[in-house]
């Protein structure tokens, strides 16, 4: 009896304490500062554009490269997270980040394109991904809810920061407030590194310690990751389009900048809201089934930006699309992690991020391309539809075939 009930305890050991929730939060607060350097160039596309001499898809590429960068240079940063340590690398994010800042702020055209590539690739790479990597280790029960409050930190930076560079680049220029955003990364987030703490040990009877199955759903665990991948690169297509054009959309249709950048506040502070929800459902249903339910809502919101012009409407819509996309990215982190071993998340991860991140890209660089060659972004929405009834197809498949995405 007493064999049995000590077995039964172990079975249904938790990693989970109050320091993995101190630790959450203050992670949040680290990607909270990191979060703002891409928002700089959504906030100040226009000027940037005007300062430079080209043309929107120039700095939409910018914005693309940003994204690429985070996701390509994540997959080697969460590899050497595992080897050099959580604190070092977020150091370099750091370190790397500050001087991206710097460099784009000389106000050239290759001086602010190398700038943000170094931004992406060296810099937000080496925090957020390894971030992500590190909570998901500190929790079992409400993986969810942990991811999904950590990556709020990407909204949570959408409600503070874009009306203050809105002012601040007003008053003082994009290049200067581009540096001065740098010395602010490298004086809080580089001190902050030191108190992160090493992850627990999982308990020996946890679920992340089991065995990798070799078929899943019938299929090997590789075909299962590009699928996810696939999926994550058809939603975020459709996802880039109000993220990075929003601002210069609203001005287009004749609301001021600071209007737009309040918009743009609003629009995140719901998804920020929302991704509390979302990491809930997520704990409940499993990650794939929360990809499909906010990968619904956000195709409904993405048809209803393409038919709305008024500025009361824009206000709506834009909340709405936050309610719905706000939990797609984190919930796909959990479905990694629902499907595949703990010991295998330093790399699945992080390329299901760069899947994600590759379409973010596409989606923002081809809008402002679009815009370009027709003068409207209503070609770029009506694409984005498209691909996010993809995005539907491959989901709802792999929720069909794999028995562990569902709880």
């Amino acid at each position: 009896m007493d064999g049995a009930s000590g077995g039964s305890a172990n079975a249904t050991a938790s990693i989970e304490t109050r320091a993995s929730w101190r630790t959450a939060w203050f992670v949040l607060a680290i990607l909270t500062i990191a979060y703002g350097s891409p928002l700089l160039i959504v906030v100040g596309l226009k000027p940037i554009q005007e300062a430079l001499n080209t043309d929107r898809s120039f700095v939409s590429l910018v914005i693309a490269l940003v994204w690429i960068g985070t996701g390509l240079g994540g997959i080697l940063m969460g590899w050497l997270a595992d080897r050099i340590g959580i604190r070092a690398t977020v150091a370099i994010g750091a370190c790397m980040t500050a001087a991206g800042l710097a460099i784009a702020s000389l106000g050239s055209t290759w001086a602010f394109f190398v700038g943000h590539i170094l931004l992406g690739f060296l810099g937000n790479s080496a925090i957020h991904p390894p971030l992500l990597i590190y909570i998901s280790r500190w929790f079992d029960r409400r993986r969810g809810t942990a991811i999904a409050l950590i990556s709020s930190g990407q909204y949570f930076a959408g409600v503070v920061w874009p009306a203050f560079f809105e002012r601040a680049i007003s008053s003082i220029g994009w290049q200067t407030l581009m540096a001065g955003y740098g010395v602010l990364v490298l004086a809080i987030v580089l001190p902050a590194t030191l108190l992160l703490k090493p992850v627990p040990a999982a308990p020996q009877y946890s679920p992340d310690a089991t065995a990798p199955e070799r078929q899943l759903g019938g299929m090997r665990p590789n075909v299962v990751q590009v699928l996810m991948c696939a999926a994550a690169f058809c939603c975020c297509i459709p996802m880039a389009l109000p993220q990075a054009h929003l601002v210069a959309f609203c001005t287009d249709v004749g609301i001021s900048p600071a209007r737009s950048a309040t918009m743009l506040s609003v629009m995140l502070a719901a998804a920020f809201v929302a991704r509390q929800a979302w990491g809930a459902l997520a704990d409940s249903i499993g990650g794939l089934g929360t990809v499909l339910a906010g990968s619904c809502l956000q195709a409904l919101a993405i048809i209803a930006f393409s038919f709305t012009q008024d500025e009361a409407g824009l206000f709506v819509v834009a909340a709405a699309y936050g309610l719905g996309f706000a939990g797609i990215i984190p919930a796909y982190a959990v479905a990694v992690r629902d499907v595949f071993p703990s010991s295998e998340a330093s790399w699945r991860m992080p390329l299901t991020l760069f899947a994600g991140m590759s379409g973010m890209a596409a989606g923002s660089w081809f809008a402002g391309m679009l815009y370009d060659h027709f003068g409207s972004y209503a070609p770029a929405f009506m694409t984005g539809i498209i691909f996010n009834i993809a995005n539907l197809a491959l989901v709802g498949f792999l929720v069909l075939r794999l028995p562990k995405a569902r709880r």
